[in-house]
């Protein structure tokens, strides 16, 4: 089995309270209380949590960015303390703030940031980069002028100058719009079938459903759930049957075993319940004996977004 591409032990930081602070502001904010998971080698890694949560001092301690408190983390085997330049050289961090010089040309940008990594000129990747991001074509023109998506694609570029095995993208599609989004998708895909680790932070949880073999879930600085995704989301109990009335509803159909009801329209009801209780059939045949004529049904599963729900409010 694989050592982990990255390693975090109990991690914490707590932030310097502000001068002149009294009280339990003296203490200064705890952003991580002691986290700790891994992030398998070859996987594309979920880390998600609600602004605040303390997704970013991780990244930015990975990064070298911010100093931790106490624990330990490695980064494809190097401390992040005692091997820092070798634990930089294995990641590269895709930020969710466009960051490069607007002047400079995307060949200009990638050849820079080569040269800060001590690549020397014949060993450079950046026509290779560009053709990979799709950006061949605007090879000479300023970065200025570029889309939003392709400063995106650009910024993915320029953090895999060094070859890192090992790339973070912090809210990557942030903004962009929906066909954006999907080619930024298949980036990250590709990416992973090259053997590069992914770290995805998103807003979107259907983007982290949709590419994520494992996913992380941090609140108020600690981890709070850490599971295959398709674990994940069958911890999500609730489902919902939709039905479509024969005649119209005066009153929402009632029973102790339903968790919610809801009318939508004058003939159709929403019915929450908990799949590990009852099924389906079950649902309707209730409806059924309380004279109700059902014309059409559809379900829906719990996806993602309803176990991060049921996570978040509860801790």
């Amino acid at each position: 089995m694989n050592a982990p591409a990255i390693r975090i032990d109990n991690l914490a930081k707590r932030y310097a309270a502000p001068k002149g602070a009294k009280g339990a502001e003296a203490e200064g904010k705890l952003a991580l209380k002691g986290v700790s998971f891994d992030v398998p080698e070859g996987s594309i890694f979920g880390l998600l949590g609600p602004n605040g949560a303390g997704k970013s001092t991780l990244i930015n301690i990975l990064a070298g960015l911010v100093n931790k408190t106490s624990g330990s983390a490695e980064i494809w085997g190097f401390d992040i303390d005692e091997q820092r330049r070798n634990a930089s050289r294995a990641i590269g961090i895709v930020p969710q703030e466009i960051v490069f010089d607007p002047f400079f040309t995307p060949y200009e940008v990638l050849e820079n940031q080569g040269g800060f990594y001590g690549i020397g000129a014949k060993d450079r990747r950046s026509e290779e980069l560009l053709e990979a991001v799709r950006l061949a074509d605007k090879r000479d023109a300023y970065a200025r002028t570029l889309s939003g998506g392709m400063k995106r694609r650009l910024l993915v570029a320029k953090a895999m100058v060094h070859s890192p095995p090992i790339l973070v993208l912090d809210e990557p599609t942030a903004g962009v719009d929906v066909d954006l989004r999907r080619q930024l998708w298949e980036l990250v895909k590709e990416l992973n079938d090259e053997g590069v680790t992914i770290v995805l932070t998103t807003h979107y949880l259907e983007e982290a459903e949709e590419l994520c073999d494992e996913i992380a879930i941090i609140n108020h600085g600690e981890l709070i759930a850490h599971k295959p995704t398709a674990d994940l989301i069958n911890m999500a109990r609730e489902k919902i049957v939709a039905v479509t009335l024969a005649n119209d509803v005066p009153a929402a159909p009632t029973h102790d075993a339903f968790h919610k009801v809801e009318l939508t329209g004058e003939r159709g009801v929403e019915i929450t319940y908990d799949k590990d209780e009852m099924s389906a059939g079950q649902v309707l045949a209730i409806l059924q004996a309380q004279g109700l004529t059902i014309e059409d049904v559809t379900t829906r599963e719990a996806d993602l977004e309803d176990v991060f729900v049921q996570l978040t409010s509860a801790s």
